[in-house]
């Protein structure tokens, strides 16, 4: 094992330079003083949690990378509410705690309410940031409060729901990458999640509110479901989509630990399902879904194709608007499935998923870079709108958005 970890062993993607100092705190204290520390010395700043939403240059990042190591998850509440019609029970998890851990952790308490975010790749502290949402929820929903440490104010600050301002893949974390007086602190954002408050319903049924997860559970829209079953199909789906990080990456020295083996065994039980049907092995090796579904005006929207997919939503000014998929544009901009810039790259589009940039296998950043750049280029160029990448970007020049 190195004495240090590159970007390559720590991000789901598997690409990404040299670590100048990496930390791991394990306490609440070590934690906010590793961020300070850095700060204060004007270090580059990058708190990692999974690895699964950043896309970091070959080149040595020359800063710190701090991964919170706790992994608790505590219930303030009693597990079962007391009789009445409230049955709300509130579980708090650590930053660091891995994502489908606290799902997992959550059903297992007969708790409804993330069930359909099972199996997305990342910790509890990054969920809250980009509002991870898959298959009908979004964890905005099941949100009650968030701690952060302020790094601008030197403070602990608690920020309810409405002070989260979430909104589509993204949130007033996300947002605080860039303060109002113009200083950055990307790639980490001003507020850095120490802990997260969760409001689950006791209830071990979940409503199905999503075609895809309704068809492989032959039900329908508004049914409901145990939630292990719903889990357990959801993970089936996500792999056959290659949307299921490679539990393999969990051998590697520097990921040992970071999740539950209860976890990793049914993620591999997930993968093992689909080998040789639907995704290979390297559709896992992704960034997840490269870029957001682009969001418009209605106005706007009359400009896309007929056939284009159209989902009404309301845009962050308030104003009804339309969502189309970003797929569907990459699809039919030309990037089909398994598209790469040429035959000696070691980037391309999934087999299975055009909205996932993958590693074959020793890709560099910049391969993924370009071909996430060819792509922008050619939706632009033919439907006149630009896709935004969702990942964090570090290490080279983002694409225009």
């Amino acid at each position: 094992m190195n004495a240090l970890p590159t970007f390559a062993d720590l991000t789901t993607i598997g690409v990404g330079g040299e670590i100048s100092r990496f930390i791991e705190p394990t306490t609440r204290v070590g934690f906010i003083e590793a961020i300070e520390d850095a700060d204060h010395d004007g270090m580059p700043l990058c708190v990692l949690g999974g690895g699964s939403n950043m896309l970091a240059g070959d080149e040595a990042f020359a800063g710190v990378v701090i991964r919170d190591a706790r992994r608790d998850i505590v219930v303030p509440d009693e597990a079962a509410p007391a009789e009445g019609s409230d049955t709300t029970v509130h579980l708090t998890a650590s930053a660091g705690s891995n994502w489908d851990d606290f799902v997992e952790f959550a059903i297992s308490l007969g708790l409804e309410g993330v069930e359909g975010l099972s199996g997305i790749p990342g910790t509890v502290g990054a969920s809250v940031v980009q509002n991870i949402g898959a298959y009908g929820q979004e964890v905005a929903t099941s949100v009650d409060s968030v701690e952060v440490w302020d790094r601008e104010d030197k403070v602990v600050r608690f920020m309810d729901r409405s002070h989260m301002e979430f909104g589509y893949r993204t949130s007033a974390l996300k947002r605080s990458m860039l303060t109002k007086r113009g200083a950055r602190f990307f790639p980490t954002p001003r507020f850095v999640v120490l802990s997260v408050t969760f409001a689950l319903r006791h209830r071990a049924m979940g409503e199905i509110s999503y075609a895809q997860l309704a068809r492989a559970l032959d039900s329908n829209i508004g049914d409901l479901m145990d939630t292990e079953l719903i889990r357990d199909a959801v993970l089936r789906v996500r792999a056959a989509k290659g949307m299921l990080e490679d539990p393999a990456r969990y051998d590697n020295a520097w990921m040992s630990g970071t999740r539950r083996d209860e976890s990793v065994a049914q993620a591999r039980k997930a993968v093992q399902e689909m080998t040789g049907i639907e995704a290979k092995v390297t559709d896992r090796h992704s960034c997840g879904s490269f870029f957001v579904n682009p969001q418009m005006h209605v106005d706007d929207a009359r400009s896309l194709p007929d056939d284009a997919p159209r989902f009404e939503v309301t845009l962050p000014d308030g104003q009804l608007g339309m969502k189309t998929s970003a797929a569907w544009l990459i699809d039919h901009a030309g990037f089909h499935r398994g598209y790469s810039v040429g035959r000696s790259s070691r980037a391309a589009l999934s087999s299975v998923h055009t909205l996932a940039l993958t590693n074959l296998g020793g890709a560099t950043a910049q391969e993924v870079w370009g071909l996430a750049n060819a792509i922008q280029r050619g939706v632009l160029d033919t439907f006149g709108i630009t896709l935004v990448p969702e990942p964090v970007v570090l290490g080279m020049k983002r694409c225009q958005e």
